[in-house]
């Protein structure tokens, strides 16, 4: 059975001060019921992290990553160097970096490739906007995002991913999809893992991303596909970001 898991993407949010505040509250109100949980941070942040999360139950890690494991690449971070403060994750594909800085699928693809080669677990995230949406064109969207992955990784190594269903409609909006809507992508998600590698798909996490809160969490990750939460806005804030962690108990 799969386990679940909830990341807090906290985008380009925090100080050393907020950050410290936040995770001690996180770190004490831990109390080893519902899911396992993580936090990806801006890249300067990485080290508070280390320090302050090693030999925790909190993993960490990164909101983006270099295609290019070294060089002269300025202002890129790459996989090794993510290693180096100990990151388990990386997100890669988020809409914002899709919408923001043109990010392909195939962009994407090399992202996670270049995360799994360094050892990281690359989470690959998916969505549609709500014009795809109205127009139908959701399947179609997904599909092709994630096709782009599982071609370049290859059955083996697509085993290995964390995938999020993030519709973009649903991002900082307060709109969310219902769990059945949810639901019915991320059945198509794990299908089209299945037709890649039937024996590993099962096994295969698929956070949803879209406006989770500690409201209608449990409602989400009760259905059979949803195996957790990519979080945004309410990882900002202790009480929230528990209250998500423990929907699963």
């Amino acid at each position: 059975m799969r386990s679940k898991l909830v990341v807090g993407n906290w985008k380009m949010n925090g100080s050393r001060e907020a950050n410290a505040a936040l995770l001690d509250g996180i770190l004490a109100g831990l109390d080893g019921t519902g899911a396992d949980c993580a936090v990806c941070v801006p890249a300067p942040y990485l080290f508070q992290c280390e320090q302050l999360l090693a030999g925790s139950a909190v993993a960490w890690g990164a909101q983006d990553v270099a295609t290019e494991p070294c060089g002269a690449f300025t202002g890129e971070v790459c996989a090794a160097m993510l290693r180096d403060f100990a990151c388990r994750y990386v997100i890669v594909g988020h809409s914002e970096r899709r919408a923001y800085h043109g990010e392909s699928n195939a962009l994407v693809a090399r992202k996670a490739k270049a995360a799994l080669d360094a050892g990281l677990t690359p989470i690959v995230c998916v969505g549609e906007t709500l014009a795809q949406r109205e127009a139908g064109e959701t399947m179609a969207v997904v599909g092709a995002q994630l096709g782009a992955v599982l071609a370049l990784l290859g059955p083996g190594a697509a085993a290995k991913i964390v995938l999020s269903y993030e519709p973009v409609w649903a991002i900082g909006t307060g709109k969310t999809a219902t769990p059945a809507m949810a639901q019915e992508v991320h059945a198509a998600l794990r299908a089209q893992l299945r037709d890649c590698n039937a024996e590993s798909a099962e096994n295969v996490q698929i956070l949803y991303g879209g406006s989770m809160k500690p409201e209608n969490a449990r409602d989400l990750m009760a259905q059979p596909d949803i195996d957790g939460g990519l979080i945004g806005g309410a990882a900002l804030k202790a009480a929230d970001f528990l209250g998500i962690i423990r929907a699963v108990a």
